[in-house]
């Protein structure tokens, strides 16, 4: 093997060759700002909404952008498959310029609905197309940290977007919300000029018939000549991938049933952990602490900040450690911080007293940055990375697509309970949630497999068929086909 290359094993004892190459982790940069104007589009739209000049403008909407992202998803798979994971990242970033033109430069409602149609679009697609494209072309064995950069961008952008906000609501003039939402084109436009200057995956290429292409953009993203065990693999996925006619369809036969399964429940459960419900109260705690009018603008710091610091432990973390061990560590670490919580706001807040003493108030803090990072090196990242690398290349399109649905259903509906929950639940909102982390935390102990260090189009034999319960979903006539069989079949000769 070549210096500074590594090597992973597949089965049949044969090693995929690849270097960290410069133009990889390039691509990914670039691909992954999609996470950028993602993140920006969800922290900047509640602190517009908010601002009385744009509510003055156009009576206070609820923006449901959930229900605008879902059926352009369903298109995104379609472009994703038959054009490929590059272009439906530019189209994604020109939707999103045109809904940024739209929404800044608003007169009339009309205006900005149409705008929120288009940044609407533009999430959708860039949701389904980002993180399918950082796993297929990172190598194996960094994949998930790689693939990660996209979660890292949406807590940036995030971050970002609470922070424009807070300075343009004080802006005279009541302009600052167009600057807001201008700024939103920042992100799109380098999503765009990242989109026309990255190469499409060798995956893409070949499943579009572009043999050969396919095999020169292997060659160059992986650093060396020596990529025919993997471009075997690839050809052979892409069989199997042409002779599904119904991707949507083929999701639901008995051998894509597992990573399905899994997809969904993460969505669910990622929706589940009570993020919303520590986010929500992370201002009022602060101003419990006599920060007062400035109590929004540290929350948002000091939990944004970690929300980044995690993510980036997490994309060191991931290839390392393993997909489980940070879904299960995490899961007793937001127990613990929700629990904790629920104990002191239940003891404390009381009918005739709702203030917190400062001490009690910085453990509750304390402990809203322990849940917040336990969420961003797992539940936040995981939740999207696991959908990406385990379906398979026939049904990859549809799976994510499938993926960003349920995610958005999930993220309304807990949008649209958390205040009436609030109200009835009171303290009692964090045992609700610390319920439904226990929940997911056996799931995952007794159903979600370690994908770390798997070639992307072997899931099937070295994950799904090895497993305790899955594997009982495989046809049992399946056998898997090596690597000389694969030339065979594909008419190779010789070295390719």
């Amino acid at each position: 093997m070549a210096g500074g290359g590594l090597a992973v094993a597949a089965a049949g004892g044969v090693e995929f060759e690849a270097k960290i190459t410069p133009i990889v982790i390039i691509s990914c940069i670039m691909a992954a700002t999609g996470g950028l104007m993602f993140g920006y589009d969800v922290g900047v739209s509640g602190g517009v909404t908010a601002m009385p000049e744009f509510l003055k403008k156009f009576f206070p909407v609820v923006y449901r952008k959930t229900e605008e992202g879902k059926l352009a998803t369903f298109f995104a798979s379609y472009t994703t498959r038959r054009l490929g994971r590059r272009l439906t990242m530019l189209i994604a970033g020109v939707f999103f310029i045109f809904g940024v033109i739209f929404n800044a430069a608003a007169q009339n409602l009309a205006m900005l609905i149409v705008g929120r149609i288009l940044l609407g679009c533009g999430v959708g697609f860039a949701n389904q197309a980002v993180p399918v494209f950082l796993s297929e072309i990172a190598p194996t064995r960094i994949r998930g940290g790689l693939n990660i950069l996209f979660q890292l961008n949406v807590t940036i952008g995030i971050l970002f977007a609470n922070l424009v906000n807070y300075g343009t609501a004080k802006i005279e003039g009541g302009w600052g919300w167009r600057l807001s939402l201008g700024l939103a084109g920042i992100p799109a436009l380098m999503l765009t000029v990242g989109a026309l200057l990255v190469v499409d995956t060798p995956n893409s290429l070949i499943e579009r018939g572009k043999l050969e292409e396919g095999k020169a953009v292997l060659r160059k993203i992986r650093g060396t000549d020596n990529v025919e065990p993997e471009y075997l693999e690839l050809v052979e996925a892409s069989r199997i991938a042409k002779e599904v006619k119904h991707p949507f369809r083929n999701l639901l036969l008995r051998k894509n049933r597992p990573p399905l399964i899994i997809s969904i429940a993460l969505q669910f459960f990622q929706q589940f952990t009570g993020i919303n419900a520590i986010m929500f109260y992370a201002p009022v705690l602060f101003s419990t602490l006599g920060f007062g009018n400035d109590a929004s603008l540290y929350s948002t710091v000091i939990t944004g900040a970690v929300n980044v610091l995690s993510t980036i432990v997490s994309i060191y973390s991931v290839d390392k450690l393993g997909r489980r061990i940070l879904l299960l560590e995490a899961g007793v670490q937001m127990f613990f911080a929700q629990v904790v919580i629920a104990i002191i706001l239940g003891i404390k807040v009381t009918e005739t007293s709702d203030n917190l003493s400062t001490g009690f108030a910085v453990l509750v803090v304390i402990m809203v940055c322990t849940f917040i990072s336990a969420f961003a090196w797992s539940w936040g990242p995981l939740g999207w990375l696991i959908p990406s690398e385990t379906f398979p290349l026939e049904t990859r399109s549809a799976g994510q697509s499938i993926t960003v649905c349920i995610n958005l259903v999930f993220t309304f509906v807990i949008a649209q309970a958390f205040l009436s929950m609030l109200c009835h639940f009171k303290f009692g909102i964090f045992l609700f949630f610390s319920g439904w982390v226990l929940i997911m935390s056996i799931f995952v102990w007794f159903l979600v497999p370690e994908t770390k260090n798997i070639p992307i189009e072997e899931m099937t034999e070295r994950v799904w068929k090895k497993h305790w319960l899955w594997k009982r979903f495989m046809d049992d006539d399946d056998e898997y086909v090596h690597h000389d069989d694969l030339a065979k079949k594909n008419g190779f000769v010789g070295p390719l």
